[in-house]
């Protein structure tokens, strides 16, 4: 493992979590071009365990968010604590803190990622599995 390595684990976490606070809050445009930017920073092969436990392929993540543009408009998200954990071949692992606020239902979160390298991606990582832990209130 390198800090590089954990760099462009950070990055991408923050990065793809501000375009999500972006879309949610409606701060972007609801145009395809800027779905896709979420979208495709996720492999097909994606999966999101929620804090509720649910296991949620990609296909039923995009439709639920694609739907949500703008439905949370004072919504905020930060993270914060992005370590890596294992980086091996093309999968590296990290955890980090999803902090929300500016909800009446805000959750936040203790994360576990599994990207794939990909080169033609920002930080050169793919989303490919997601666990969320809620953290006490």
């Amino acid at each position: 493992m390198s800090e590089t390595e954990e760099t462009a684990c950070a990055m991408e976490v923050e990065r793809l979590h501000r375009v999500l606070e972006g879309w949610l809050s409606g701060a972007v445009p609801d145009t395809e071009a800027e779905f896709a930017v979420f979208a495709d920073s996720h492999a097909r092969e994606f999966t999101l365990i929620t804090v509720d436990g649910a296991e949620l392929a990609r296909d039923r993540i995009m439709d639920g968010l694609r739907a949500a543009h703008g439905s949370a408009p004072e919504l905020g998200i930060r993270t914060r604590d992005t370590r890596l954990v294992t980086a091996a071949g093309p999968v590296l692992v990290a955890t980090f803190t999803e902090l929300h606020s500016g909800t009446a239902d805000a959750r936040s979160r203790r994360c576990t990622a599994v990207f794939e390298r990909a080169p033609d991606t920002p930080h050169g990582l793919r989303w490919r599995h997601l666990q969320e832990t809620p953290l006490a209130t």
